[in-house]
């Protein structure tokens, strides 16, 4: 297990790899990472803090499969979408093994989101945005 590729944990990890980015994350600091759609905007700022200090994105893979991580539990906690592991295709479409499969049967890659913000940054890769904007969400919030 000595690359990210090699731990990159399958579906029905993904919850614990979640918890377990935020609770290293909020040990020392008070990041309100309480799994709300509000604290998706937290993470823009948290990738916004890794592209000014000018890291590369090898030295910040792991941080940003965290805030992946985060980010589909939050469409899981909040939209009502699953957890599933992509087949041969899908993780040749979008470069990740997993993603989440919204009430609709939509297919979404939160982790290539997040990376997506990391590359390019803007108001039009936001999380918080594309939550909010995203197609095939449940009507009501999942507790």
């Amino acid at each position: 297990m000595s690359t990210l590729d090699e731990r990159v944990p399958c579906a029905r990890d993904m919850r614990s790899c979640a918890a377990a980015f935020v609770a290293r994350v909020t040990a020392r600091n008070r990041l309100p990472l309480d799994y709300s759609v509000a604290s998706l905007r937290i993470v823009d700022f948290l990738i916004d803090g890794l592209r000014k200090g000018g890291a590369d994105r090898e030295r910040v893979l792991e941080p940003l499969f965290g805030l992946g991580a985060y980010v589909g539990e939050v469409l899981v906690r909040r939209a009502g979408a699953v957890w599933m592991d992509f087949d041969a295709n899908q993780c040749a479409c979008f470069g990740q093994p997993v993603g989440v499969r919204m009430p609709d049967g939509r297919v979404w890659n939160p982790l290539g989101k997040v990376h997506n913000r990391f590359d390019v940054g803007g108001p039009g890769e936001s999380l918080q945005i594309f939550y909010l904007t995203l197609h095939g969400r449940a009507r009501r919030a999942v507790a």
